[in-house]
């Protein structure tokens, strides 16, 4: 059974910092790195949105316009985790974030959500 599971999230000051991480677990062998991963973040009364996305070889990365030179995501196969590295949070990061993969075939899993406080 494919089960993804956030970790890293909290309270921070704004201008802080947290690391996000996204646990794999229950895909077969090598079958995790062919799955492209995102973070999405929800915040209340708003809809899910797409933070970042790491392609499957994990050449390609892309970001929402918000977050741009301030997050960063990156995957380590060998640990089937993606993370997502948030630097100068500010208030409207607040949310709670959940890691997504997505295969080409259309199979995808979502992970629980971890949230993300930033406030003084």
């Amino acid at each position: 059974q494919v089960q993804l599971v956030e970790s890293g999230g909290g309270l921070v000051q704004p201008g802080g910092s947290l690391r996000l991480s996204c646990a794999a677990s229950g895909f077969s062998f090598s079958t995790y790195s062919t799955y492209a991963m995102r973070w999405y973040r929800q915040a209340p009364g708003k809809e899910r949105e797409l933070v970042a996305s790491i392609g499957s070889l994990g050449l390609d990365t892309d970001y929402a316009d918000s977050v741009k030179g301030r997050f960063t995501i990156s995957r380590d196969d060998d640990k089937d985790t993606v993370y997502l590295q948030m630097n100068n949070l500010q208030a409207e990061d607040t949310a709670v974030y959940y890691c997504h993969a997505l295969h080409y075939s259309g199979n995808n899993f979502w992970g629980q959500g971890t949230q993300v406080t930033v406030s003084s």
